[in-house]
């Protein structure tokens, strides 16, 4: 049987492509500023998510084009380093 911790697979993309980051955080408000201070002026799209059944948190789904692997990597680790941002996926 093979444990699937033991197959060592890197996601193969075809770059320019549409990338989706589920951004949690505690209020809207800051995390869609975090989201503009992160892409800038990129086109992109957000869209209410989830919410935690406390209403602590709540999650956006954020769309937008990649242009590479950098740049894919780039805005997951500048998302996940902001002060109003708790986690990415």
């Amino acid at each position: 049987m093979v444990n699937i911790n033991d197959i060592e697979q890197k996601l193969e993309l075809e770059y320019p492509c549409n990338w989706c980051y589920k951004v949690v955080g505690e209020e809207r408000e800051k995390l869609e500023n975090a989201i503009r201070e992160v892409i800038v002026e990129r086109e992109h799209k957000i869209a209410h998510s989830n919410t935690s059944r406390t209403g602590k948190y709540i999650s956006l789904n954020l769309e937008l084009l990649v242009h590479n692997e950098e740049d894919r990597q780039f805005i997951y680790d500048a998302l996940k380093a902001h002060q109003h941002v708790k986690m990415v996926l």
